[in-house]
């Protein structure tokens, strides 16, 4: 058969961003069985990635081993969101979505005692941050 030798990643265009991109070589690389036995088992797999981005921290490597090591994490937790059947893509812009909002409600507020950001402090504009999530 002619599909017989066609690679397993052959068709994952190039093209796509990082994000969507990961999620579907996950999706490719399950279907021939290269995957997790079960689900909860991604979650050493994350821990360990994540050890090793703040390693490359601590060890004040390169940039590009440290940018190595988020790419790993980064495709971990890709991973995690699709056994749990969350689409990656959706759930970031949802986060982005509801920072942006929270991160408008602090900008209001401030403006409207006359402040600006510039002039306050992390736990000033915390403790505005944390009234916005009540909004949620």
């Amino acid at each position: 058969k002619e599909g017989k030798n066609k690679r397993v990643l052959e068709g994952v265009p190039k093209s796509l961003p990082a994000l969507v991109k990961a999620n579907r070589i996950q999706d490719k690389v399950r279907g021939v069985g290269f995957d997790w036995d079960e689900k909860n088992q991604i979650w050493d797999k994350v821990q360990e990635e994540l050890d090793e981005v703040k390693e490359e921290i601590m060890r004040n490597e390169s940039k590009e081993k440290i940018e190595a090591e988020f790419g790993d994490f980064m495709f971990s937790m890709i991973n995690a969101a699709r056994l749990y059947g969350i689409d990656p893509e959706n759930a970031l812009e949802k986060t982005n979505k509801k920072f942006m909002k929270r991160f408008n409600y602090l900008e209001d507020k401030t403006i409207k005692k006359g402040k600006s950001l510039h002039d306050m402090n992390l736990d000033e504009m915390n403790e505005i941050w944390e009234e916005a999530k009540k909004y949620d």
